[in-house]
């Protein structure tokens, strides 16, 4: 299979409403993707509509060469924000191990090669010596490795994560950014909404971009999708921000006066 996603004229949105449109593109298999856009462009509601998780309000979309929900137990995502309660008294060996139950069920127990499985995610983002911890206890950043060792722990072909790299301090982000390349070395698709260009530049192969609506109500399209260094041009990301003051340099997108 040369694609892992597939969108022909596809949109996604919630309660028939669109947020994001005219998304016709092949992610190949094997590709690690940047998708970059502001706020309001469609980024999250796009990587929800891969899990089957937002509303396809037109076109088709095929993922790991079926439906977004039969393709689910083969897609780890992590998502921008985490909902589960820090206080709670969960491990964080529990918290990887809840990765497992998508495709084997929640009453079923893990068993050894369950176990094997969550010890080898946590190591590979270097949570090998924290699995007695509480959650809780851990950093921003290391809860979000935790995270991202749940997304990995059923060694899933897609992963989707949604700006993962949001306030973590260098050691984190250096983890994840290698983490990112080993997944794409290994042949697996890897889908990052960033705002980084750092993390575009050293750890992806292409780039989608993605333009909001010039009003609000106004649902999000792409402004260029391709290899890095055909969609990562000034232009299209002048196009997707609204803004010709835009500037690039190394790290980030900036702009130079307040966008309206």
């Amino acid at each position: 299979m040369s694609e892992a996603i597939s969108l022909r004229n596809a949109a996604f949105g919630y309660a028939g409403a669109t947020r994001v449109e005219g998304l016709t593109l092949d992610v190949p298999s094997g590709s690690a993707v940047a998708l970059i856009g502001p706020n309001g462009s469609g980024k999250s509601t796009l990587l929800r509509g891969i899990l089957g998780l937002a509303e396809r309000t037109a076109g088709t979309i095929t993922v790991l060469g079926t439906t977004p929900e039969r393709a689910r137990p083969r897609v780890g995502s992590l998502p921008q924000a985490d909902t589960r309660d820090a206080t709670l008294p969960i491990t964080v060996r529990q918290v990887v191990t809840m990765g497992l139950y998508r495709s084997r069920g929640a009453l079923r127990p893990i068993g050894g090669g369950g176990r094997a499985a969550v010890a080898s995610a946590l190591a590979r983002v270097g949570l090998d010596g924290f699995a007695g911890r509480r959650f809780g206890e851990l950093s921003g950043g290391q809860q979000q490795r935790a995270i991202l060792a749940r997304a990995l722990v059923a060694d899933p072909a897609l992963l989707l994560l949604d700006e993962p790299f949001n306030g973590l301090d260098r050691e984190n982000r250096d983890v994840l950014l290698e983490l990112v390349r080993e997944l794409r070395a290994e042949g697996r698709t890897v889908l990052v909404s960033t705002h980084d260009l750092e993390i575009a530049k050293e750890a992806c192969t292409h780039a989608l971009l993605l333009a909001s609506g010039h009003r609000p109500e106004q649902p999000g399209h792409p402004a260029a999708f391709g290899p890095l260094d055909e969609a990562l041009t000034l232009d299209h990301v002048q196009h997707a921000f609204h803004d010709t003051t835009v500037e690039l340099d190394h790290h980030t997108v900036t702009t130079t006066r307040e966008t309206e």
